[in-house]
């Protein structure tokens, strides 16, 4: 699978989120770069758009994202 469309201005990939967690690197491994499909951030974008995201979304934060997305 090929890198995330967001990758460029996504601001987890782009280290400006706060409280980042240690594994960082390999997240973005698993999310940005090879399938952004499972991640929380392009989840949010591609369902209710970018401006809806909550500023400190992690890839790995899936449930968070299925309740913004309820919430649209």
């Amino acid at each position: 699978m090929a890198a995330c469309e967001f990758i460029e201005k996504c601001p987890f990939f782009n280290d400006k989120l706060e409280n980042k967690p240690v594994e960082i690197e390999s997240m973005k491994d698993k999310y940005c770069k090879n399938n952004n499909l499972n991640c929380a951030r392009y989840m949010v974008a591609n369902s209710i758009g970018k401006e809806k995201m909550p500023p400190n979304l992690y890839p790995h934060e899936k449930e968070t994202a299925y309740m913004v997305i309820a919430q649209g």
